[in-house]
């Protein structure tokens, strides 16, 4: 069941909007290699179009848009827009690498620029070490990596591969965040992203964090798959409601460095539906596509996620 999980659900509910049944851990044939695992996510990205000083230049992607498509406002407002999908997944052929590929060929369709981070192909490191500071330590005798780095992203003393995703991080409207649920949480190598680029200083400073958070302005949004069916992760299921696992991620995290957080997209239980249910969970993430701008963030306060 793929659910989009929109900010006026009721709390403790289980909202289905453009719901379907789907695995999300095969390819449909012709989108991706019958022959890799089964496994996915469901991603969700930006749109966008070129502009040249104060004369709008016509882009390949517009020109293949429909005239009805170009009539509508909401097709320029993409203009400029940039994603970056921090990918988190191990097998390229996979249905969740077929739904990346989906969402960005339909982006880059509506004049999107897109960036992907594929953690696992370039090897990211996800451990947060001493190697991730290239300049002296303000205190060598005793390791404190939070002051260190701190101290390095002022003095611009941090290790390239962290710096290179700061750099996509600043340049993006939208990051996407795509990844099969570990453990109620992210798998280890995109939590290790997240300790390591997610920080003080580039991200959040204090005082400010949450909605002065300086990754302020930005959208971003989790998009996941689970073991366990959408029952098991309702208020009465065995695991709870979905929120639970969403609020240190959403709130503790995204929300924490300012970013505006989009409904999440959870695919639930992705293995066994069928390769009809599976195509349909693709056609259902290019629709969504197609009018994320026009999407409210949700309320990451404690109401939202726990009820009053």
């Amino acid at each position: 069941m793929v659910c989009a999980l929109r900010p006026e659900s009721p709390e403790h509910s289980l909202p289905i909007l453009r719901c379907l049944f789907s695995d999300a851990f095969a390819c449909p044939p012709g989108t991706c290699s019958e022959a890799g695992p089964r496994h996915s996510h469901l991603p969700w990205f930006l749109f966008s179009s070129r502009l040249s000083g104060s004369r709008r230049r016509v882009t390949a992607a517009e020109a293949r848009a429909t005239r009805s498509e170009r009539k509508d406002p909401s097709y320029y407002s993409m203009a400029g827009k940039k994603v970056l999908i921090v990918y988190a997944h191990q097998e390229p052929r996979s249905f969740n690498g077929a739904l990346k590929n989906v969402a960005v060929d339909e982006l880059r369709k509506q004049g999107c620029t897109v960036t992907v981070s594929d953690l696992y192909a370039m090897d990211f490191e996800p451990r947060a070490t001493r190697k991730d500071i290239t300049g002296a330590l303000s205190n060598p005798e005793l390791f404190n990596y939070g002051v260190e780095v701190y101290e390095a992203y002022k003095k611009r003393c941090l290790a390239s591969d962290i710096t290179e995703e700061q750099k996509k991080v600043q340049e993006a409207d939208l990051v996407i965040f795509q990844f099969p649920l570990y453990w109620f949480s992210v798998p280890a190598v995109l939590k290790g992203w997240m300790d390591r680029v997610l920080c003080q200083g580039f991200a959040f400073d204090i005082p400010e964090f949450y909605d002065a958070g300086l990754l302020k302005g930005k959208l971003a949004l989790l998009s996941l798959t689970t073991g366990g069916t959408a029952e098991m992760y309702s208020k009465a299921g065995v695991s709870g409601d979905f929120r639970y696992f969403l609020w240190p991620l959403q709130h503790g995290a995204l929300h924490f460095c300012g970013f505006k957080v989009l409904a999440a997209q959870i695919s639930f239980a992705p293995e066994i539906a069928s390769e009809e249910e599976r195509r349909g969970m693709v056609a259902a993430w290019a629709q969504r596509l197609r009018t994320i701008w026009k999407e409210e963030p949700i309320s990451c306060t404690p109401p939202w996620y726990f009820g009053q």
